[in-house]
């Protein structure tokens, strides 16, 4: 069975019809750059040009990078801020033409797919996904059960937001070397570490595509750190799995 799935991140809006049975991509995503300022009517209408690239006429399932409860936008993260309090599965549907819409956070939505179908699959305990981009997501699990909305990259560390200090767009802006964003993420993880004891971490986002040149950097962390097998897939797949769960 193929549901569609979209990501809204704050670089780029990128979707696919996705195989629900295999948990993955039934087709090469498309994807196009997230407008900016990233007002809802802005992006709502990238939506609909990735939706439609597909020719697509079924549900959808799109995440959100921010707090969402039902499809309301409660907190907007690296998008316009006009984005608060919009009912998104309403805006949405109607740039859709009246295709059902399901809306969820970003991560959370990441963290599905990957305790479904990728690296999270049959653990048990606190388990942590992480997506590490423009901003940082979390999903947080306890024996595979959800905790929504956990929006910890705006933990504060060093005196800042932890996703200004160790998102992936920090390492660029700053030019980090490998080593030294590692040592940042170490210091991320070893804070969560602190607050939540988990048994895993599982690093997500675009950078695990290249996880060999971090993870193996990352010292003095006690939980098992794994990069996501979906990487940067994962939350589209969590999109089109939400719109049958709900």
């Amino acid at each position: 069975m193929n549901v569609f799935g979209v990501d809204i991140g704050g670089s780029g809006i990128k979707g696919a019809p996705v195989d629900l049975d295999r948990g993955d991509l039934a087709e090469p995503r498309h994807k196009v750059l997230t407008p900016q300022p990233a007002t809802p009517s802005d992006v709502a209408g990238c939506v609909a040009e990735v939706v439609g690239h597909f020719g697509w006429s079924g549900p959808v399932g799109v995440t959100f990078p921010g707090v969402v409860t039902g499809s309301t936008i409660r907190t907007a993260a690296n998008v316009d801020k006009a984005w608060i309090g919009v009912d998104a599965a309403v805006l949405l549907g109607e740039r859709l033409g009246g295709l059902p819409v399901t809306v969820l956070n970003d991560a959370d939505a990441a963290g599905i797919a990957e305790m479904t179908h990728g690296a999270g699959r049959g653990r048990k305990g606190t388990v942590i996904v992480l997506t590490f981009g423009t901003g940082i997501g979390s999903a947080v699990f306890i024996d595979g059960h959800l905790v929504p909305n956990t929006e910890l990259g705006h933990l504060e560390l060093n005196g800042k937001e932890a996703e200004k200090h160790a998102a992936t767009k920090a390492k660029d802006d700053k030019d980090l070397s490998w080593q030294e964003w590692a040592h940042r993420v170490r210091k991320y993880l070893a804070h969560l570490e602190m607050l939540f004891s988990p048994e895993l971490f599982v690093v997500g986002g675009g950078v695990s595509r290249k996880a060999d040149k971090f993870l193996p950097l990352i010292k003095n962390v006690r939980a098992e750190i794994v990069p996501a097998h979906l990487q940067n897939n994962a939350g589209i797949v969590g999109a089109a799995m939400a719109t049958t769960a709900r």
